[in-house]
């Protein structure tokens, strides 16, 4: 009779590779995994939640930062400054993947957003759905559509549902294009640092990415969208740029303020993980064998 093998994974070995700290007892296989799998789970789990709660948050309300009136007269309008209400768990997204990079690698980085923008559509899937089936709204007699209530709006699901696939629609592009230049960015630095200055890959990638994204947020939530609290007796182009600009510097904040907990939580976890610390060029890295799963 033929034998039966084993599952593959049944004998797949448990991670083993460990950087010894002073002070700091070896841990066994079993331990090393499980902490290796919990912190990464974390931190996919974080970015993977603030992604999907930036997608449904969206457009769906501008925070007014500040104005500005450049001229002094009252008869012409200040410039607005404001930000998407969806954009303020946005920067953590780029912090996790940051921590996924120096922690696990480029590889693992790169699968995390690849299952983001899977998740974007999974959003876009499921208030497509919800919008297509049939429910209990009064319907206009006329048309047949959803009617629209005395101020000229659909009921909420409806109104959250545009915002949200004008919002997951910029995002998709823009999401896809960013998280992957930061990720290249963050191990472009690294391998020029040789793995020194910790807080330029952080910054680096990061700021790069987020030009490339706000740029393409705003313009794609405009000409597709058309979300952009926008004043028609002025000039667009100049309101795009204020837009843009002000998404960009509150994101560069953002980034510069999250250099703190990268710097020091990429140490702790580094000895928390048994893995060689940021500023140190392990051969083979202990990152690769994370990849791999045997590390």
């Amino acid at each position: 009779m033929p034998k039966t093998s084993a599952p593959k994974h049944a004998h797949e070995p448990l991670p083993s590779q460990q950087h010894t700290y002073p002070g700091r007892a070896a841990l066994s296989e079993a331990v090393l995994h499980k902490r290796r799998e919990w912190v990464f789970l974390v931190l996919a789990g974080l970015f993977l939640g603030s992604l999907t709660m930036l997608n449904i948050l969206g457009i769906t309300r501008f925070i007014k930062l500040f104005e500005i009136d450049f001229d002094g007269n009252p008869d012409t309008a200040a410039v607005v400054f404001a930000v998407a209400v969806g954009v303020l768990p946005y920067p953590i997204t780029f912090l996790c993947t940051d921590f996924i990079s120096e922690l696990f690698g480029r590889a693992r980085a790169n699968r995390v957003v690849i299952v983001g923008f899977l998740l974007n559509l999974w959003v876009v899937g499921i208030l497509w759905l919800g919008g297509a089936l049939p429910g209990f709204e009064a319907l206009d007699p006329a048309t047949g559509a959803i009617a629209t209530d005395a101020a000229g709006r659909l009921p909420v699901f409806f109104e959250v549902r545009a915002l949200a696939f004008g919002a997951v629609t910029a995002s998709m592009v823009a999401y896809m294009v960013a998280q992957l230049i930061d990720v290249q960015v963050f191990h472009f630095w690294k391998r020029l640092t040789r793995g020194k200055h910790l807080w330029l890959r952080n910054n680096g990638s990061t700021l790069v990415s987020q030009l490339v994204d706000t740029v393409a947020v705003i313009l794609i939530t405009h000409f597709y969208a058309s979300a952009l609290p926008i004043d028609t007796d002025r000039g667009l182009w100049a309101q795009l740029g204020v837009f843009i600009a002000t998404g960009y510097v509150f994101k560069i904040l953002a980034a510069l303020i999250d250099t703190l907990p990268f710097y020091y939580g990429s140490g702790v976890l580094a000895r928390y993980l048994r893995i060689p610390p940021p500023t140190a060029i392990p051969h083979p890295p202990a990152t690769a064998a994370v990849e791999a799963g045997v590390g």
